[in-house]
């Protein structure tokens, strides 16, 4: 799939573009209904959308924190740290206008994936836009497991290349709210 400017998320109540090579994980295996999960092709790399109850306990760079550590845990991580937390501009973001606050993170987490024992550190850009209005806190993820060394091609023979961190920052910034019903009744 190429970059799409409106790509379907939640039954289309929301759109954002998606990177190169963007596989829709539902049509794969069942996922939670407030997710959005896509992986990449050829890669372990996965992007995940998340609509979740507001943290309201926790405010500013802590509730990027939360969420960061919380995710750790759902994956039982061995392991989790963060590396950088900065405010996201809120002009730069499609979601402006009903986004109160937003946060980018950047960790590591050492998690085992299904059914293995050894665990491999993978780095997680994380995105956080707080809507209060709707109760809601927004995560977008982005993961980026180590390189699979069972491949002899180099970066530049694969098609469609891995993502990079723009391609993460276009979809927070795209991700565009267009039927707030989604949230219930308000």
């Amino acid at each position: 799939m190429e970059p799409t400017r409106d790509y379907p998320l939640f039954g289309g109540a929301f759109s954002a573009t998606l990177p190169p090579g963007a596989i829709d994980v539902s049509d794969l295996r069942p996922v939670p209904d407030n997710q959005e999960v896509f992986c990449h092709r050829l890669t372990d790399q996965s992007l995940i959308v998340e609509l979740l109850e507001l943290q309201a306990q926790v405010r500013g760079e802590a509730a990027a924190r939360y969420h960061f550590e919380d995710v750790g845990g759902v994956q039982e991580a061995r392991a989790v740290q963060v590396e950088a937390v900065q405010p996201l501009l809120l002009e730069n973001l499609a979601l402006r206008g009903c986004c109160q606050e937003a946060w980018v993170l950047s960790g590591k987490q050492q998690v085992a994936k299904e059914h293995q024992q050894v665990a491999e550190v993978v780095t997680l850009h994380q995105a956080l836009l707080r809507l209060p209005q709707y109760q809601t806190d927004l995560l977008l993820t982005f993961n980026q497991p180590p390189p699979d060394n069972r491949s002899s091609l180099g970066p530049e023979n694969l098609s469609p290349p891995p993502w990079s961190l723009g391609d993460f920052e276009q979809l927070v910034s795209s991700l565009t709210l267009h039927d707030p019903n989604i949230f219930g009744p308000q």
